[in-house]
């Protein structure tokens, strides 16, 4: 088992003071690479009221910004083996906080991570949603335990991304018809980015999940 990526827990971005999470679901933030955890809270004010929002800055500098695992060389052993490490660290640090239920939304790396943590505790999670992400090729520890419980899953994505390989976008559409009650959204013309479109099927998925 390689090691755990630790989360900073200065630099997450907070939507209620301490004092008034108790007693809410929370929905995670994690964003792409080299971006950081102030890009996604952008979102918030059009996502649903009843959960705590928390975005996350991931572990690892990365050009202007930060990163969930590297880039430079991979290989799908080393994204895997990435993944796996800072799917770790962002467990460890849910040990501590208190929620009564927990969401993520990530966008490109971020969506990545946002699946690879249902693969390593898909108990721990009532939904997953996925923009412009993909489904890191390789196993993960929960694989089958997440395969029988299904939880639903929002992933969506541009025919104009260029910054997604296709090989991935063909992986994730295989995996993920059999690890989830998928939601998959295709949105012509829209390149690697979030649109007002693809926004607004988003906040109606989490509307359903928050019902």
């Amino acid at each position: 088992m390689s090691g755990m990526q630790l989360i900073d827990p200065s630099a997450i971005i907070w939507s209620a003071p301490e004092a008034d999470r108790a007693g809410r679901p929370l929905l995670v933030l994690l964003h792409g690479y080299g971006s950081h955890e102030g890009d996604l809270f952008g979102l918030s004010p059009h996502l649903p009221l009843q959960p705590v929002i928390a975005s996350v800055r991931a572990p690892l500098r990365a050009g202007p910004g930060y990163a969930w695992y590297g880039l430079e060389g991979a290989t799908p052993e080393s994204r895997s083996e990435g993944a796996d490490a800072a799917a770790r660290g962002l467990l460890h640090w849910l040990d501590g906080v208190q929620a009564t239920s927990v969401g993520l939304l990530g966008f490109s790396q971020g969506g990545a991570m946002s699946i690879h943590l249902l693969r390593h505790a898909p108990e721990r999670f009532d939904f997953a949603v996925s923009l412009a992400g993909f489904v890191v090729q390789g196993d993960a520890p929960a694989d089958a335990r997440l395969a029988a419980l299904a939880p639903p899953v929002f992933w969506g994505r541009g025919t104009h991304d260029a910054v997604i390989p296709p090989a991935f976008v063909d992986y994730t559409q295989s995996w993920l018809p059999k690890h989830s009650t998928l939601t998959e959204r295709i949105y012509e013309g829209l390149g690697h980015s979030v649109s007002e479109a693809e926004l607004a099927d988003v906040l109606t998925f989490l509307r359903a999940q928050y019902s």
